[in-house]
């Protein structure tokens, strides 16, 4: 059975997000995530993990200004400064966190901008990013996000992804493949996770419609979560979905497999 990791974003927000990390560990899980630390002090979160024994095993680097629209800048070449201030204190908060994946978010390609400008420009800061995450042993992973969810977001599908992958060339890119967004945007899911695992670094899931847990939709997890023992994945899924009623009545999923 694949490990689950607790998004600590999307799960337990009955209680503050310190107090999640207690409210993970009470529901059975070993690890967790979020989107966002730096709200916090580093050591408020350590102290959080080790208090309760967990693992954090992914955040993101900083995507500008969220509550206003921000979702990323690493395709926005007026931002670049911005960015590399961003993976340097990602790579702080990591290095503080013992986190070895990082997500960098694409962002919405701006306003005017041409679509091979915003690529290049996406490329030159994924391998900057990489690069200087390689030097701590901290892999950078790239997740495509469906287009309904998020307009305008510059990063949709996985092929796409894997070209990007390709164009940068570092050794500690990956795909961060959520199963929730490639089912909305392309489908294939079995045929696609088993053809690139190897280039899958970190995996997500929710059901669709309505991103609620596994069981609430049309996507055949209990399928997919054999499919995974039988590859030989032993990277963690992340549980990055909106319960249905609450975080707790809603983890039954994981009892029925």
């Amino acid at each position: 059975m694949p490990q689950f990791a607790a998004n600590l974003s999307m799960l337990f927000t009955e209680q503050p997000f310190l107090d999640r990390f207690a409210a993970a560990r009470e529901a059975g899980f070993d690890a967790v995530e979020f989107l966002f630390p730096y709200a916090f002090d580093p050591d408020q979160i350590a102290d959080r993990l080790h208090r309760h024994q967990l693992k954090l095993v992914l955040h993101n680097m900083p995507c500008g200004d969220w509550n206003a629209g921000d979702r990323g800048m690493a395709c926005d070449p007026r931002r670049n400064d911005e960015f590399r201030e961003g993976v340097q204190l990602a790579i702080e908060f990591a290095t503080e966190l013992d986190v070895t994946r990082l997500h960098c978010m694409a962002g919405k390609v701006p306003h005017g901008l041409d679509i091979e400008r915003a690529r290049e420009t996406y490329i030159q800061n994924l391998q900057y990013a990489a690069d200087q995450c390689r030097k701590h042993g901290i892999d950078v992973m790239i997740e495509p996000i469906n287009s309904y969810d998020m307009p305008g977001y510059f990063l949709n599908r996985s092929r796409q992804a894997l070209d990007i992958m390709d164009a940068c060339d570092r050794p500690n890119l990956f795909l961060q493949y959520d199963i929730y967004h490639m089912q909305r945007m392309e489908g294939e899911l079995a045929n696609t996770i088993r053809a690139h695992l190897p280039r899958i670094g970190h995996m997500q899931l929710a059901d669709t419609p309505g991103r609620h847990e596994p069981g609430t939709g049309e996507i055949n997890y209990p399928f997919l979560f054999k499919l995974l023992d039988e590859l030989g994945y032993d990277g963690w899924i992340g549980c990055e979905y909106n319960p249905r009623a609450g975080t707790v009545e809603g983890l039954g999923w994981r009892t029925g497999l």
